[in-house]
């Protein structure tokens, strides 16, 4: 187990020198009421007493219900500031206008909620002097589990090395609010929706693959099939560079 005394410690460092070099006054980041976004909160609230968070419901009615609750109960135990944005009105005018071009593919609709975000989190940053703080972890990227654009995008990312394993680790050690800790991991991208069952593989068993390498036939299978199929996830975009 790693030394959570220590890593908070460093990770506070990393963004203070993160926000300075980038002449930033404050941060802010999607306060989506799950485990990566919490830990987020807490340590650049720990890091930036400017650090605002945004509760960004958008159609899915878990948006409005457990996980708002969830956020706001994060948000008063650590003094973080807290708005909310309701995207639904945007996310179906989007549908609207994207009808009259194309038909929508259930991937591409589900994409839209986290691309809206990210949308109005850069908005708010560019309007506040902010940096956006990524919320994504390495069980996640490993998988490609994120939205390209989406929640794969930001200025930062502070625990982008820590596995699911460890988030939950961390927010014990920092006594982050049970309602967090105990829930299933979801994206919340449509009602009824969880990591674990989407993907047909345990974040435990996705953790135990990439701590030892080894994992049962059935993990093995799924983890390296979503790893190849999400690799143009993890690099940067081709650009074309003169041979001249």
């Amino acid at each position: 187990m790693r030394d959570y005394k220590k890593e908070l410690e460093r990770r506070t460092a990393f963004i203070r020198a993160v926000l300075q070099d980038a002449g930033a006054s404050g941060i802010v980041f999607g306060n989506s009421g799950g485990k990566d976004s919490a830990l987020v909160g807490i340590l650049c609230k720990a890091a930036c007493p400017d650090t605002l968070g945004i509760i960004l419901p958008c159609a899915s009615k878990r948006n409005f219900g457990a996980d708002a609750q969830d956020a706001a109960a994060v948000a008063a135990q650590f003094g973080i500031e807290t708005r909310t944005l309701d995207l639904t009105a945007v996310r179906a005018a989007a549908v609207e206008a994207l009808g009259g071009v194309t038909q929508l593919t259930d991937a591409a609709l589900a994409n839209l909620a986290p691309r809206l975000r990210m949308l109005s989190l850069y908005a708010v940053a560019a309007s506040e002097n902010r940096l956006v703080a990524g919320t994504g972890n390495r069980s996640e990227a490993y998988m490609g589990y994120f939205t390209k654009w989406g929640d794969g995008a930001y200025d930062f990312n502070p625990i982008g090395d820590l596995t699911v394993t460890e988030i939950y680790e961390f927010l014990e050690y920092l006594h982050a609010p049970r309602c967090v800790i105990d829930k299933a991991p979801s994206a919340a991208l449509f009602d009824g929706q969880t990591d674990e069952a989407e993907m047909g593989v345990t974040y435990a068993g996705i953790d135990r693959f990439l701590f030892t390498g080894e994992a049962t036939e059935h993990d093995r299978r799924i983890i390296e099939r979503y790893h190849r199929g999400s690799a143009h996830k993890r690099r940067m975009p081709p650009v074309y560079a003169s041979e001249e």
